[in-house]
């Protein structure tokens, strides 16, 4: 696999996400995804994004219940 940006060879490795959401700040440190060797562009497979989303959906959930009790 090549990388978009720079056409560098990609290898599998781990790679952080930060998502900052509606008063919600979620960081997971160490998610599976393609890493370009040159650049650092982290690419994530469709489980990984899918796993993310569910998460970061049950936590806008559950601040939302947080913030509306208030």
């Amino acid at each position: 696999m090549k990388c978009i940006h720079c056409q560098a060879i990609m290898k599998q490795g781990v790679a952080p996400v930060h998502i900052d959401r509606q008063g919600c700040h979620v960081t997971f440190d160490n998610v599976p995804a393609w890493v370009c060797q040159q650049c650092g562009e982290a690419y994530f497979e469709e489980q990984e994004v899918n796993t993310i989303q569910d998460l970061i959906q049950t936590v806008e959930q559950k601040a939302n219940r947080l913030t509306s009790s208030a």
